[in-house]
């Protein structure tokens, strides 16, 4: 593969700085890892956001969370047709083969991909309209959350409320899961909705009662 270049060098040494001190100060905790395989105790779902660090957010330690990241933190529904699904894979590994006990969706305040659907919603975004834009065609998962939200005031309370929407619909649609609803119903695995704020570290779990999000904590 010819167009494949070399690391830049800020890369390389912050390779160098953590091979240097956290991978030397745990190293047998990683040959662990290596040799007995990865046990995660969640599964967590976010955006593609290079905001949105789960990791910090949870001080989550090597090993412990099985991390998937889309545009939106999107879950499409249940689509057994032979075609490429990254995240159904995904979530189809996490729950039958890792056997999680908790699955996260974890959604975020600014997110560009909930902007992206509003906008194409509105018909401010005719290239996202067209059949070749992956972006678009994604962003479809999250039309039926738009008409929920459509008459919200436009602008930030718009957006968030499509933010906490998508939440609500990757948690539906998880549910088409055979597997998932399977284990859900045995009481093996808990789904939980959460919102981030980026700007005020805020963190809010979705309620299904109230159909609401509520501070953590």
């Amino acid at each position: 593969m010819e167009h494949a270049k070399s690391l830049p060098k800020y890369l390389v040494q912050r390779y160098q700085g953590w091979k240097a001190t956290d991978y030397a100060e745990n190293a047998a905790w990683y040959r662990r890892l290596a040799t007995e395989g990865q046990r995660p105790r969640a599964m967590v779902i976010s955006c593609c956001d290079s905001r949105v660090h789960v990791t910090s957010i949870f001080g989550a330690d090597t090993g412990e969370f099985f991390i998937h990241r889309n545009i939106a933190n999107l879950v499409p529904p249940y689509a057994p047709d032979g075609d490429h699904h990254g995240t159904s894979a995904a979530v189809e590994y996490a729950v039958t083969a890792l056997k999680v006990a908790h699955l996260i969706v974890l959604g975020h305040s600014q997110c560009g991909g909930v902007q992206g659907c509003i906008d194409m919603c509105n018909g401010k975004a005719p290239e996202l309209e067209k059949p070749n834009s992956f972006v678009g065609r994604w962003m479809d998962i999250l039309r039926p959350g738009y008409d929920a939200i459509k008459d919200a005031p436009e602008g930030e309370a718009q957006a968030r409320a499509l933010e906490k929407r998508s939440v609500v619909i990757s948690l539906e649609n998880l549910m088409t899961f055979p597997f998932v609803e399977e284990r859900v119903k045995s009481g093996a695995l808990s789904l939980h909705g959460l919102w981030t704020g980026i700007g005020e570290g805020a963190l809010e779990e979705y309620n299904p009662a109230s159909d609401q999000f509520r501070p953590v904590g």
